[in-house]
């Protein structure tokens, strides 16, 4: 593994001048890795419709593996990693390498503390928890909840070994070893796919091997980034201290930045538990939506976001408020780059592309890609405030204001819950197409959420926009409706807009057409991007932006 030259620094001095040049370079780090991730990530998706399609069981397997995961967002990617790095970063500006390690050294042993007892109590307590995020199993289907319980017991582990991974990338990021972390979930994705091609035929049903794979996922990651921890002297010795002022602070943060983090996800679990009402296979059609969805979000939401809330964190403890405000800026701009265009391509070519990657064989069925489709083209029309949120709510967590996104948060999961009845009960009645419901009150709610976390940054002064916005739309616009032109036509001469020859279709044929088809679409975005003055110069970061008002 590699590590970005520009960016080394000894562990008690970070090159804070260093660190805006490096923004576009260590994005590109992140993202290239978690590109990786998401190809194996659905090279793993593929596998699984082969294996275990949308049937009953896949039903019970996704809801087993999203519990888990619901909370190890919570954990590990959400509220505690925008607690834990600012705090980490006052450390390192105010304290000396001991103290950095002594802090380290009390979170890895406290949180490790409670997450073991949580673990614990949920494997104890599994049926309940399955009655909560399956009630409608627990009261109609009992062979559903029963293995649901089950499986819960083996996943639910999981969440130990994950957190403290998380943990561990948080103080890797924090040091700028990006590269790492980002590689790590590719060890996800692998375990997977062998847990589906050797474990998988060992079993009477096939789910509980991937049951275990993910339990083995997790121990494997953990590991994995130790060695690097070691590498910068910062390998934890675990200490429980809940007296100690950084533990204290970092827990007191923690409670209100789950909601202001984490409304999306939580969102998204409270459909899956309203799809365990709707007809089977509900679950798995918004499991396999919401995974192409989430790969622009994955690729570069989040490795946007996680190389921002550092700098962020170290322009808030400068006291450097032209720095900050340029850097979320910067990475407004970067994400609306993205998401735009990624969700308009999402939203035309969604049933072409779930039936290049699953439809194959007997398991996966036309009204499978079909119900899929979708919900992935609602889940991508909110893909552009699902990549906002990443960037806009570092931009309170920075400043250790968690209260703000708390509020917004709540908002948002109220409207979503609104949203759900509005949507899911006429579309369930008369079309028996609740799913779909469910995902439009989310993207509808993630809007909400973004539109309230950009007033309240602007309402506080916490973010001032630079000049050019208007020619930047303008560049975006074009750019757009050029892709999309060339995409409809593409799509229309090759048949790719029609189901049924697309489906009939092999594999090279499928693929090779989607590929052209995105090939097509990105150049002439990134041309026309180019005719109208846009240059790569303009993501290198904000460094230069500083002077502005010097």
């Amino acid at each position: 593994m590699t590590q970005d030259k520009s960016l080394k620094t000894s562990p008690d001095k970070p090159a804070v001048d260093k660190k805006d040049d490096g923004l576009l370079r260590s994005s590109g780090v992140v993202g290239f890795f978690t590109m990786l991730s998401r190809i194996m990530g659905l090279a793993r998706d593929v596998v699984l419709a082969r294996v275990i399609g949308a049937e009953a069981f896949a039903d019970v397997f996704f809801v087993a593996f999203k519990i888990p995961n619901f909370f190890r967002r919570l954990f590990a990617e959400g509220a505690f990693a925008q607690a834990f790095v600012p705090i980490l970063g006052e450390y390192r500006e105010q304290g000396s390498q001991a103290a950095v390690r002594g802090l380290i050294s009390r979170v890895s042993g406290t949180l490790g503390l409670t997450l073991l007892l949580f673990t614990l109590l949920i494997v104890f307590i599994a049926p309940m928890m399955a009655a909560i995020f399956a009630p409608s199993w627990f009261m109609d289907e009992p062979l559903k909840f029963a293995a649901t319980a089950d499986m819960l017991r083996i996943t639910f582990p999981y969440l130990f070994f994950i957190s403290m991974t998380g943990l561990a990338g948080g103080i890797l990021n924090s040091y700028d070893r990006f590269a790492v972390p980002a590689f790590t979930p590719i060890l996800l994705n692998i375990t997977l796919i062998c847990a589906a091609l050797f474990a998988a035929p060992l079993f009477d049903q096939p789910a509980f091997a991937l049951a275990w794979g993910v339990l083995l996922a997790g121990i494997v990651q953990f590991i994995f980034q130790l060695p690097f921890l070691r590498r910068i002297h910062m390998l934890p010795a675990p200490i429980v201290d809940w007296h100690d002022s950084g533990v204290r602070k970092i827990l007191l943060l923690m409670g209100p930045a789950i909601f202001g983090v984490s409304v999306s996800q939580i969102n998204l679990l409270l459909d899956t538990m309203l799809a365990t009402f709707l007809p089977t296979g509900s679950v798995s059609w918004l499991y396999y939506s919401d995974r192409l969805a989430e790969l622009p979000l994955g690729v570069f939401g989040v490795a946007i976001a996680t190389v921002i809330l550092p700098n962020l964190s170290r322009h808030h403890s400068a006291e450097s408020n032209v720095s900050y405000s340029d850097t979320l800026d910067w990475a407004l701009k970067m994400i609306l780059l993205i998401a735009v265009p990624a969700a308009v391509a999402l939203v035309l070519l969604a049933e072409p592309i779930l039936a290049t990657l699953f439809y194959y064989g007997d398991v996966m069925t036309a009204r499978d890609m079909m119900m899929s489709s979708y919900s992935l083209k609602a889940y991508s029309v909110g893909l552009v405030a699902f990549m906002l949120i990443k960037v806009l709510a570092p931009g309170f967590f920075a400043k250790q204001d968690m209260r703000t996104p708390v509020r917004i948060g709540i908002i948002a999961m109220v409207s979503n819950m609104v949203l759900n009845i509005v949507f899911v009960v006429p579309l369930h009645f008369y079309w028996q197409i609740g799913h779909l419901g469910l995902a439009a009150a989310t993207s509808v709610s993630a809007f909400i959420n973004a539109i309230l976390l950009f007033i309240y940054l602007r309402k506080n002064q916490i973010y001032q926009p630079s000049g050019q916005w208007l020619v930047f739309y303008a560049r975006l616009f074009a750019a757009v409706v050029a892709m999309l032109l060339v995409l409809i036509f593409l799509a229309t001469q090759f048949n790719v807009l029609q189901a049924e020859s697309w489906q009939q279709g092999d594999w090279w044929q499928r693929v090779s057409g989607i590929l052209s088809l995105c090939m097509a679409g990105l150049i002439t975005y990134v041309a026309i991007l180019f005719v109208t003055g846009f240059r790569l110069s303009d993501l290198s970061g904000p460094a230069k932006a500083v002077s502005r008002n010097q």
